[in-house]
């Protein structure tokens, strides 16, 4: 008994049960060494479809996931709450589901986590191999020009002070 307390409290401390990562720990690219993120257009969760260049000239938040992902399910109400801080000052988030099957799931989900922002259908994973994608979540932060600034793979903090203090300073670039 006092064994299994011990471990539960080393393993709670260690911070080894999907503990974000800091954005300050992030690596953004020198402008000098960006390069274009790939081109793309697939179906959006509203019925039409939307491509990278719908997004040109905004910073773009470029998340992969799956309803089936935890970490995905436990960083998106952050996400929410960072785009509807900044959606109007030209930040975007495209939220790419690798989910197969139906969109209905995909709709429940989305409903349950009260999510506003655009959802993207890859249920193939073209996109997702098109941006090398094994792991989700997987984002990636792209500059008003379309050159990828950021890959982040993992959970992350959207609404953490270090996350508010880059979209800041990427919305004023």
């Amino acid at each position: 008994m006092i064994n299994k307390l011990i471990f539960s409290l080393l393993f709670l401390l260690s911070g080894t049960a999907h503990a974000a990562k800091p954005l300050t720990d992030l690596l953004i690219v020198p402008e000098a060494e960006r390069h274009d993120a790939p081109g793309f257009e697939i179906e959006n969760l509203a019925g039409g479809n939307t491509g990278l260049v719908d997004y040109r000239g905004k910073i773009v938040l470029l998340n992969f996931w799956a309803t089936w992902c935890m970490p995905c399910r436990a960083e998106m109400p952050g996400m929410e709450t960072i785009w509807q801080k900044y959606k109007e000052q030209g930040f975007v988030i495209a939220a790419v589901s690798v989910d197969e099957g139906s969109r209905g799931r995909i709709k429940t989900f989305s409903k349950l986590l009260d999510l506003s922002f655009p959802i993207l259908l890859d249920p193939e994973s073209k996109v997702s191999d098109l941006y090398k994608v094994s792991n989700m979540p997987t984002s990636f932060l792209i500059d008003r020009n379309g050159k990828i600034i950021s890959r982040i793979v993992g959970t992350e903090e959207w609404t953490s002070p270090e996350a508010i203090q880059l979209v800041e300073q990427l919305l004023s670039q």
